[in-house]
């Protein structure tokens, strides 16, 4: 006979103390051209970007949002997309004045940047580091040319590498380079020889993640011939070795950071610690103390759309987390994706309930070896990471 599965505990609604800390997304929608395997919220270009015309209505939604900042100031921003480098200096200048000018922002706040080869130059970042952004994020994804054409990426090896020449020329020190493996037709030497290449460029933080095939994308469509599961085992075996050899901790399932160098933007996300977030398509999640509540919140995706109603209430939808078990489950969904996880007093903090809620559902995934039998604190084992989506199951 089977065990049943553990649920949480009595559901008695969330109770929170205190505020975590305060993000701020902003996505901006568009690019040279749509990647087969993209399914973020992005368009291609066409004509004159209207960046101007777009910063003034990222600013008007700010403004509608900022009374859920509820005194906090904000401590990280991220500029995603989308190709956030597409949009000029004057541009991004004009909206990180905007923002500082209505809402507080912590003096060291970690300000990044999204950028692709191809889609920036010398000048440009310049611009972007006189405007304030401190780190830049470049989507390289390999290194290897006849890779990027299957990827549809409109940047060659020799620009990538002149990308981050150019980041450092216009004084970037904290950079992020994003890296894919399990491509189309991938093998194991040519996959750690794309992370030798990424590596070779000293980057402060490397995002290296498997490619999927994501839903309503061009490849879920007609999907290329991706490698099989030992192939890209033989691959994460070795890669993450070099990269713990060169000084880069792995702390998040993709993430890996030289020391200091943790995505603090990222890591709020994956502590459940709110964000506030502006642009077409964008998301935010912010606790709302007083109703016991948590709120989901999104922004209309067409741009079109959002140019026209941006700031007022139909341009945003919203959800509220109300139970425990809804709330519990959305923050181990992402702090178990942190190999270090959480305290158990964050937890309760965070999740609004006592760790108590879930205790069943914790003791029967440290039977399973899934996690860490650590008392003050939510981590997963080895096997518990490889295993999330099972893990999870136990708390839902």
């Amino acid at each position: 006979m089977s065990t049943p599965a553990p649920v949480l505990g009595t559901d008695a609604g969330l109770h929170f103390d205190t505020l975590p800390p305060l993000s701020l997304y902003v996505h901006l929608p568009w690019c040279v051209r749509k990647c087969p395997y993209c399914d973020f919220n992005s368009y291609e270009a066409r004509g004159a970007l209207a960046d101007i015309e777009y910063v003034a209505a990222l600013l008007r939604d700010l403004g509608a949002e900022l009374a859920l900042a509820q005194g906090r100031a904000i401590e990280t921003i991220f500029l995603g997309g989308g190709t956030p480098s597409l949009f000029s200096g004057a541009a991004i200048a004009r909206l990180l004045d905007g923002t500082r000018a209505s809402a507080a922002v912590a003096a060291n706040a970690e300000i990044t940047l999204e950028a692709n080869p191809g889609a920036a130059d010398a000048a440009r970042f310049a611009a972007f580091r006189e405007a304030g952004v401190n780190r830049l994020s470049i989507g390289v994804q390999s290194f290897r040319d006849d890779k990027l054409r299957v990827l549809g990426r409109v940047h060659d090896a020799a620009q990538a590498e002149a990308a981050v020449v150019a980041a450092r020329a216009a004084g970037f020190e904290n950079l992020n380079l994003d890296l894919m493996y399990g491509l189309p037709g991938d093998d194991v030497a040519g996959a750690v020889a794309d992370l030798e290449r990424a590596i070779a460029l000293k980057p402060e933080h490397l995002s290296w993640y498997q490619l999927t095939l994501e839903p309503n994308t061009a490849f879920e469509r007609r999907p290329p011939a991706l490698p099989d599961d030992d192939v890209v085992a033989a691959i994460e075996e070795q890669g993450r070795a070099l990269l713990a050899a060169h000084g880069y901790e792995r702390y998040e399932v993709s993430a890996y950071a030289r020391r200091g160098r943790r995505c603090l933007h990222n890591l709020n996300y994956w502590q459940f610690g709110d964000y506030l977030g502006v642009g077409a398509g964008a998301h935010g999640k912010v606790t709302l103390p007083a109703a016991g509540e948590i709120a989901r919140r999104a922004k209309t995706r067409n741009p079109r759309t959002y140019l026209q109603h941006a700031g007022c209430a139909a341009a945003t939808s919203e959800e509220r987390v109300t139970t425990r078990a809804q709330a519990a489950l959305e923050l181990l969904m992402n702090a178990l994706r942190v190999l270090d996880g959480m305290p158990i007093e964050t937890f309760e903090a965070r999740a609004g309930q006592p760790a108590a809620a879930i205790e069943a559902a914790r003791a029967a995934a440290v039977t399973r070896g899934w996690l860490r039998a650590e008392p003050d604190r939510l981590r997963a084992t080895p096997s518990g990471v490889e295993k999330l989506n099972r893990l999870l199951e136990l708390f839902a």
